[in-house]
């Protein structure tokens, strides 16, 4: 979160328009949990700032609870949590939900406790927006399924999940044309629909600007995954990681990798960025 270029907003993110009109719809629903979910340094807190941000008016009573408050934002009650004190994500939040917010912002779901207060928050009236530590949308699902909490539960309180990555940003000022050999081109043809018949890919190379690295600053790409009744029923179900991953996508999902392909015909980063941060090792993919 760079605190010098103020918030931005999800497009300015990365966020393409597609994925930001699925995610604005989830979080302008008056209750239930949006989880944004993604590993360390992925960008979680600032998506998360950005979408209170957009929610943010003076008839709505916003408070957060952090481990440490990042960003503050006017007329949003921020907490920080202070273990030392006793103030934990999950004593924090049941004083919270006290309070009785339109909005409730949870840094992190760590524990069941926490889980448990959110979904209970969510279920009685409360829009709630936290983050989750997987690597994908589908998984954020099964993890709280992991930690314990009843699959009706979930299926009843989480609207949706928007996962993420960071990849850097080619310099503008020197990437140069990259001439792709005819298996990446097939392959890329296999992951992105509707993928123009001639496209070009651009190579990092290096000048001053970029104090010769050939990138310039970073953006995201998503995935948003909305929790319509198929996923529900899955969720029910027990369903594995990779069967909800293939209902999502059935439901219009794109995988965060085929946007960041997206991104990478366009000039934006590499095809080797993208492979980079979304590890080919992934089950989903």
């Amino acid at each position: 979160l760079d605190k010098g270029k103020g918030i931005l907003t999800l497009e300015q993110l990365g966020m393409d328009t597609a994925s930001r009109q699925r995610y604005s719809a989830l979080a302008g629903q008056p209750y239930g949990i949006i989880l944004v979910s993604g590993l360390t340094g992925s960008g979680k807190t600032t998506t998360l700032v950005s979408t209170l941000s957009q929610l943010n008016s003076a008839d709505k009573n916003i408070i957060t609870i952090e481990d440490p408050v990042e960003y503050q934002l006017p007329g949003v009650s921020h907490i920080q949590v202070n273990t030392r004190s006793g103030l934990t994500f999950a004593t924090g939040l049941r004083s919270i939900v006290r309070q009785d917010p339109d909005i409730v912002m949870i840094g992190e779901i760590r524990d069941v406790e926490t889980a448990e207060i959110a979904i209970h928050a969510s279920l009685t009236g409360h829009r709630v927006l936290t983050t989750i530590h997987t690597n994908d949308a589908p998984n954020a699902l099964t993890r709280l399924q992991e930690m314990g909490i009843e699959p009706y539960l979930i299926a009843s309180a989480v609207v949706g999940v928007v996962s993420q990555r960071l990849v850097r940003l080619l310099c503008p000022h020197c990437r140069q044309p990259d001439v792709a050999p005819p298996d990446v081109i097939e392959w890329l043809r296999t992951m992105v629909k509707d993928l123009p018949q001639e496209f070009k890919l651009f190579r990092p190379h290096g000048c001053a600007r970029c104090k010769h690295s050939g990138y310039l600053g970073r953006t995201g790409i998503f995935e948003v995954l909305v929790v319509a009744e198929p996923i529900r029923k899955l969720v029910l179900a027990r369903a594995t990681a990779t069967q909800i991953a293939d209902a999502a996508r059935a439901e219009g999902m794109a995988h965060m990798r085929v946007d960041g392909m997206l991104k990478a015909i366009k000039g934006v980063t590499t095809v080797e960025e993208v492979l980079r941060v979304t590890r080919v090792e992934e089950p989903n993919v």
